[in-house]
């Protein structure tokens, strides 16, 4: 009988961190898995009494019955349970993401700043962690949106299966379309020894969303309820993806591939993006090329 998995959030009190608790609990309703509301907690000073340490330890609980309480009575998930850590919340989120289907962290970034920053913790989680990692960014709670955006999914010759598996589960579980975008630049073509060599964009644009759908089909049939859409762009991966960020619902790339480092792209997104970004690592334990149809909290 295979383990339960669970959606694991990283928890603080703050503004951000309630954004990822909303997330976090649509993602737990929606894939009918436990949530476990994550703090932790460290003396700042150096050398302290025991007595010291129990207040804050005491205010640590505080944070994380409080997530745990709006999670219980704002959704209806059945089960959720909290994890109280002494130590670095990143290292924390890292080692709890090895039994989770999900871990969801919120970006540091507050007012101005928020478009351009994200705090250690979201960074390491999202490099180190062991499962799918989604960074919400913003200062604020969530607004309900005028209009749902697509789940868009940057797509490269070197994307891994358990991106692609997750972006189409994320649109089928949300009911929204998907937009798989590819960067790249547009080849010259001669037409005659007296005609200089120009760009056919039609023809080279046809070709590659063309490819774009042939590579996603497996996917697409196992997913038959989801609007597929492929894009060709030919700005760079980077712009691209943080331009259509501000209309996407979440931006879904590659993780790092046991290395713990990402790549400029994904840190590019996470650095600027403008929705949720859903980082999807490979790891041993995932299903790799070929198995389609898969500051501190």
């Amino acid at each position: 009988m295979s383990e339960t998995r669970e959606v694991v959030v990283g928890y603080d009190g703050s503004d951000f961190s309630m954004q990822a608790l909303e997330w976090a609990m649509d993602e737990a309703e929606l894939r009918k898995l436990p949530l476990t509301v994550a703090h932790a907690w460290r003396w700042p000073y150096g050398e302290t009494g025991e007595e010291a340490r129990s207040h804050l330890r005491k205010a640590a609980e505080h944070v994380l019955y409080h997530g745990a309480d709006c999670a219980r009575s704002c959704s209806s998930i059945t089960e959720v349970t909290t994890d109280l850590y002494e130590g670095a919340a990143a290292e924390r989120l890292t080692e709890l993401s090895a039994g989770a289907e999900l871990v969801v962290v919120g970006s540091r970034g507050m007012g101005t700043l928020a478009r351009t920053v994200v705090g250690s913790v979201a960074g390491y989680v999202a490099a180190h962690a062991r499962c799918p990692v989604v960074v919400v960014r913003g200062p604020g709670p969530i607004p309900v949106p005028l209009h749902r955006g697509a789940v868009v999914l940057g797509i490269t010759d070197d994307t891994p299966d358990v991106a692609i598996a997750f972006a189409f589960d994320e649109a089928a579980l949300r009911g929204l379309d998907l937009l798989a975008v590819h960067a790249g630049h547009i080849r010259a073509v001669a037409w005659g020894t007296a005609m200089p060599p120009v760009s056919d964009v039609e023809i080279t644009t046809h070709m590659v969303e063309e490819d774009l759908l042939r590579r996603l089909r497996p996917w697409r049939d196992s997913h038959p309820a989801v609007p597929v859409r492929t894009r060709f762009v030919t700005a760079s991966a980077k712009e691209a993806l943080v331009e259509l960020s501000r209309e996407a619902s979440v931006v879904v790339v590659g993780g790092a591939r046991a290395t713990g480092r990402l790549g400029s792209v994904t840190r590019a997104v996470l650095r600027h993006g403008a929705s949720p970004v859903a980082v999807v690592p490979v790891t041993e334990s995932m299903p790799q090329a070929g198995s389609a149809p898969p500051g501190e909290n």
